[in-house]
């Protein structure tokens, strides 16, 4: 845990943003709406036990009311989190969300009204667990409202506001089609008639984003032509086999073939439904927003920084505050990710040497080491079911040594699956995607098999620990299964939180000896490490410095020694999602940082499985949150 004087310096100095003041930021008419909206909501201080449960009572119905609120423009997530219709306020199994520009301006209303009303709410003061709900909530919806200053985008649940409607690795022409394959539940023949219904308005979805799609570029909001060329590519390649194989129908096929209360001849029928919609209805509408998108491309932006866009700066300033959590600027970030680079290519030099590679930079020796065939799967089924065993593995080996580190451990399981053929040239090389709540969905480790030089042995440990546990699945499932929260903050999606604690998971990991007499193996730990530390860089570097996508490339190929193929999927990632990628460094640093202030204080008294309960437990949180709750946890313990 050693870190550099310039790394310490600016570590020290991380001004993470306070919550409290993100429900200033609306526009005039929003403010309008707002007032008008909470006019009537009357809150008075509590004087008894009775009165204040029914203070508490009121406000939970504010946080119901923002569930639904989100949920009703968002059906596909209300699937995947298995929502009744009573709790998303519609029935809503046969719709699709809608992402034209009016109804993209209503969600974002609601919230903005609904955050007005929940900031406003008067709570007693010594309520502290109450005080922390309206605070995070109220900041939850204020994420889920976008910044005020840009109608551009769309809202997306886990990432707020995110610029590109049609891009290459997320957005509703991606995310819907696979959240259809695999959270709609098909397990009776209503389900089936839902699954059907839903495909036959995917004309109405894209007819939607086609629309909002036109109103941001009107706005002179023109993706990157990386963002759009990614888009094409995956737009075209979602018609090019037959309807009849087609994902959308092999998948129905599999799960209706499973009901054993449909006759086959009924089967057939669905089946058949299912084909003629894809053909008639999916197809169709799929290839004309990839024409739309083609022509695109020829207005495309050269530019590859989100600097380039109306106001592009201020966009990125507030990504920095919401995704990274920091109040820091981006050449501060800048100079962070460069020292942290520093200070981890010496490790890893030190490893390299140790084990007799001495020539060359550090990025050089890993791209050789990458090449080793001892370190690589074969390409081929063998090969890639070899994979998925050693995944499986490498979670029981953690799970059973996680006991004395981790006190509480999540109800929901976790399944390793790889990334569907269709969508995984423009994916992540790992994903977390969350279980459903009554777990009839398990939480998934989704991995990329596209190149599998991009996966060599030493580094799928590290991948495996933060994407399962204990990083993504362990904090993913103990937050859903805190059901004494509001509903938002169980899937809170704090991306310094997250992604900073699965970061951390990867350290723990090395202190819980999981790459005990495994340099190569903890080698691939600094890898995933310095790659975080690089993104600090090049994410800064194009957004705000104004570098090129070749630039970052070069970069990111020359510190971490990483596949190609691996580097221009990730640089192409943080072009279309500026300010995510800090929320791994900066959430990590953070932790780290307090657990160190709590080692400090308490000393002899600090138990590590405590501390771990204390960041867990209350669910994802901004920064400032979670080190109050530290914080007052130490003076609890002294």
């Amino acid at each position: 845990m050693k870190r550099s004087l310039i790394s310490c310096a600016i570590i020290a100095s991380l001004l993470l943003s306070a919550c409290n003041n993100d429900n200033k930021e609306v526009s005039a008419e929003n403010q309008t709406a707002t007032a008008a909206a909470s006019s009537s909501m009357a809150s008075a201080p509590a004087h008894s036990n009775s009165q204040n449960n029914q203070v508490t009572q009121n406000i939970t119905e504010l946080y119901k009311e923002a569930t639904k609120i989100l949920f009703k423009h968002r059906a596909l997530s209300a699937t995947a989190y298995g929502l009744s219709a009573e709790e998303v306020g519609v029935e809503y199994a046969q719709t699709l969300d809608n992402f034209s520009p009016a109804s993209e301006a209503k969600l974002r209303a609601e919230l903005v009204a609904i955050t007005q009303k929940i900031s406003d709410f008067s709570l007693s003061k010594d309520n502290l667990d109450e005080s922390d709900n309206q605070q995070v909530m109220s900041s939850i919806t204020r994420y889920y409202s976008g910044h005020p200053e840009f109608t551009v985008g769309y809202i997306d649940v886990w990432m707020g506001l995110s610029p590109f409607i049609v891009n290459q690795i997320n957005g509703p022409l991606i995310d819907i089609p696979s959240s259809m394959q695999n959270d709609q539940p098909i397990t009776t023949e209503q389900e089936a008639l839902d699954y059907i219904a839903r495909l036959a308005k995917f004309d109405q979805l894209v007819a939607s984003i086609t629309e909002k799609l036109a109103f941001d570029s009107k706005q002179n909001w023109i993706p990157p032509q990386s963002t759009v060329s990614g888009a094409v590519r995956y737009l075209e390649g979602f018609t090019k086999v037959a309807a009849n194989e087609h994902v959308l129908v092999s998948n129905f096929v599999n799960k209706v073939n499973k009901i054993e209360s449909i006759s086959t001849e009924k089967k057939q029928q669905l089946i058949a439904q299912v084909t003629d919609t894809v053909s008639t209805v999916v197809y169709p509408a799929y290839q004309a927003i990839a024409k739309t998108t083609t022509a695109l491309l020829s207005h495309a932006r050269s530019e590859d920084g989100i600097w380039a866009q109306p106001n592009g700066e201020v966009y990125y300033q507030e990504a920095i505050r919401q995704l990274g959590d920091s109040d820091l600027s981006a050449d501060d970030i800048h100079q962070l990710g460069l020292a942290e680079v520093t200070r981890i290519t010496a490790e890893m030099d030190a490893i390299l040497r140790s084990e007799g590679y001495k020539n060359g930079t550090v990025g050089e020796r890993m791209a050789l080491i990458n090449e080793e065939p001892r370190f690589l799967y074969a390409d081929s089924d063998k090969g890639r079911a070899e994979l998925l065993a050693d995944l499986n593995r490498y979670i029981a080996d953690i799970n059973a040594k996680m006991t004395p580190y981790f006190k509480t451990a999540p109800s929901y399981q976790v399944e390793v699956r790889s990334f569907p053929v269709e969508i995984q040239d423009g994916a992540a090389g790992g994903q977390y995607s969350p279980p459903s709540l009554d777990g009839s969905k398990p939480g998934i480790y989704w991995i990329n098999l596209r190149d599998m030089k991009a996966n060599p042995k030493f580094g799928l440990k590290t991948l495996t620990y933060h994407e399962a546990n204990p990083g993504h699945h362990w904090q993913v499932a103990l937050n859903m299964d805190q059901a004494s929260l509001p509903f938002l903050r169980r899937i809170a999606p704090y991306n310094a939180y997250v992604e900073g604690w699965a970061l951390y998971s990867e350290k723990v990991a090395q202190e819980l000896g999981m790459y005990e007499n495994d340099p190569f193996g903890d080698l691939g730990r600094l890898q995933a490490e310095i790659f975080r530390a690089v993104r600090l860089v090049v994410d800064t570097g194009m957004h705000h410095k104004r570098w090129t996508r070749e630039q970052a490339i070069a970069y990111m190929s020359e510190k971490t020694g990483t596949a190609e193929s691996d580097v221009v999927a990730e640089i192409e990632r943080y072009i279309s999602w500026p300010g995510q990628a800090l929320g791994y460094k900066l959430g990590m640093l953070k932790i780290l940082s307090l657990r160190d202030y709590a080692q400090t204080q308490l000393g002899d008294k600090f138990d590590l499985s405590d501390f771990h309960d204390v960041v867990l437990l209350g669910g994802a949180v901004p920064m400032t949150v979670l080190e109050r709750s530290v914080k007052q946890w130490v003076a609890s313990q002294l």
